[in-house]
């Protein structure tokens, strides 16, 4: 490419947050939680092992091949899936790159996600190298968790303005709504990573020769439910705190979405459980997984943010940009 092409694309990149930039970050986290539910599928189909070596699917081959069947498939789809991301990732980086200065979060937020990829990557070559260790495979799970998370701020993020982004309009939430969802977040990133304990005992390990952590299945899910409940009560208290203070109002729509996912991941979780982990319940607890980690940060960044949040009294008094 000339440097004068060059001059005009760089001049053509967005100096705001457009409805492009808006979409592209909403993008990034849909695409994240997509990951974890084709890697979901991989596991539940004993196809973790379809492509036995890596980065090559075979040692003679870079692709699937019609001898490996459909587990090869289900497993070449899901490292496919990557360069989806990879693409969304780029997209980001460039739509934000016109205001790395003025506005550093959106830019380091898709650096980081963008550098999420080859690590999960790496993490995904270990796990086949290693014959689908549970403790590695559980890491691949928990840092999906992370890129989920940071691709939720990112959203939250790319709604501001730069004249919003600069404001400080103090802590949308009182002291104690802000402890309820401090909490809220911790509870359910115990549950999460309890959660990962429990699958590496239990019987899906993405293939059947695979091993599993060696612990009592029954007793771990124990163990889990404890950080569920507390995570139940925080919740249900915080669902209290902002109705009865009209000083919250902006905090209800995310402190509700996060108690109704918290009660429909419960009610999957216990049904799979009493269930003997049917693969589809299984399936949806791990999407599910993966909402609660977005809805737990969304309630936490909206009651914690010293911006404005967009649409809100705090927002309307800033001049607007129009982007």
């Amino acid at each position: 490419m000339t440097l004068p092409a060059l001059s005009r694309l760089r001049n053509n990149l967005p100096r705001t947050t457009t409805p492009s930039v808006r979409r592209l970050a909403v993008a990034s986290l849909v695409s994240q939680i997509a990951i974890v539910v084709t890697g979901g599928a991989v596991r539940l189909t004993a196809s973790g092992l379809g492509c036995p070596e890596w980065p090559r699917c075979t040692p003679d081959s870079l692709v699937t091949t019609p001898e490996m069947g459909f587990h090869g498939v289900i497993e070449f789809g899901n490292r496919l899936l990557t360069f989806v991301l990879v693409l969304i990732a780029v997209a980001m980086i460039v739509s934000v790159l016109g205001m790395r200065r003025e506005r550093k979060d959106l830019f380091r937020l898709s650096i980081g996600l963008f550098l999420g990829i080859p690590a999960q990557a790496v993490i995904g070559g270990i796990t086949v190298w290693t014959g689908l260790n549970p403790w590695v495979v559980g890491l691949h799970f928990v840092v999906s968790m992370v890129l989920v998370s940071l691709a939720t701020v990112l959203v939250n993020r790319a709604r501001l303005t730069t004249e919003q982004y600069r404001a400080d309009t103090g802590p949308v939430g009182s002291p104690l709504m802000r402890q309820l969802l401090v909490t809220s977040a911790v509870l359910t990133s115990l549950a999460v990573l309890l959660g990962v304990v429990v699958t590496g005992s239990g019987p899906h390990a993405g293939d059947h020769g695979a091993a599993r952590n060696g612990l009592d299945s029954d007793l771990v899910t124990r163990v889990h439910a404890l950080p569920v409940y507390l995570l139940v009560a925080t919740v249900v208290l915080a669902v209290v705190v902002a109705y009865r203070s009209e000083a919250h109002r902006t905090l209800r729509k995310p402190v509700m979405m996060l108690a109704a996912v918290v009660l429909v991941q419960g009610a999957i979780g216990y049904t799979q459980h009493f269930l003997h982990l049917p693969i589809a319940l299984v399936a949806l607890h791990m999407l599910g997984a993966s909402l609660l980690m977005a809805a737990a940060v969304h309630a936490l960044y909206s009651g914690t943010t010293r911006k404005p949040l967009p649409g809100t009294a705090a927002d309307t008094r800033l001049p607007q940009t129009v982007s």
